[in-house]
């Protein structure tokens, strides 16, 4: 890893924030560890994706804009969170295409946006992680995380170094698990046959925990595991990696 120290600035994400605020420390141990000083701008809110999917320009232009003034002085801009990395990443240049005082600086945040996990094996060149977690998982990969922003073998490759872990990968891992954001609202129905499909495989695998790199994707899951009476745990990845599993309780479940 090279030896700089950078300024790193933290995109917490509302799920975080607002249901599992130990992903944000999870992310920060993380960081820390890859050497970076991590900063968490604190008038940071929305992304915007929910308004932007649902044809509100206006507004995810205005929380865009907030994001850009806010986190753009940083090194770089990290999520633990694909679909918001992504957002920032992929679609704020399009919200301010037309604005010439905006366009440059959505483009230059974009540039140095990353989710997470790809940031420290990709960019920070981290090869494995001091964690242990003795169990066996199986990992979804989340779709911007997946087929916006390329996300797909550095969780494993880290994951590889927490000691007592073993990876079970389970059948369509890259199949939607029928959250979507707005999508699971819009249409229930096929969100709940989607997510049926989803659980079924994480079942089939016979893992006792299961990881994804999307907080929405970890709460649409859990919850449809605990309805059907599933055992198997759900956590965020960072929490593994970070090695912070003994301090809170498995997603859905009842805290410790």
């Amino acid at each position: 890893m090279s030896q700089t120290r950078p300024r790193v600035a933290l995109f917490v994400t509302c799920l975080v924030d607002l249901y599992r605020p130990t992903v944000g420390f999870a992310a920060i141990k993380l960081l820390e560890a890859a050497g970076c000083e991590v900063v968490v701008p604190d008038r940071q809110t929305c992304c915007g994706q929910p308004a932007y999917n649902s044809g509100d320009r206006a507004t995810a232009t205005e929380l865009a804009r907030a994001i850009v003034d806010d986190f753009l002085p940083y090194d770089y801009t990290v999520a633990p969170s694909g679909s918001c990395a992504g957002m920032i990443s992929h679609h704020f240049p399009a919200l301010f295409a037309d604005d010439p005082h905006y366009r440059g600086k959505a483009e230059a945040l974009a540039a140095k946006t990353h989710e997470l996990v790809s940031f420290l094996a990709d960019v920070r060149g981290m090869q494995g992680v001091a964690a242990q977690y003795d169990g066996v998982v199986t990992y979804h990969d989340s779709c911007s995380g997946l087929r916006e922003l390329k996300v797909k073998a550095q969780p494993r490759k880290l994951l590889g170094s927490v000691a007592g872990l073993a990876l079970r990968e389970m059948g369509d891992s890259e199949l939607c698990c029928g959250f979507g954001g707005t999508f699971c609202v819009k249409y229930p129905e096929i969100s709940t046959r989607m997510v049926e499909d989803k659980t079924r495989d994480i079942k089939a695998t016979g893992a006792d925990t299961l990881l994804a790199g999307d907080l929405g994707c970890l709460l649409n899951m859990a919850g449809k595991l605990a309805r059907e009476g599933s055992p198997v745990q759900v956590r965020h990845v960072a929490e593994v990696l970070a090695g912070v599993t003994e301090e809170v309780a498995p997603i859905g479940m009842a805290p410790r």
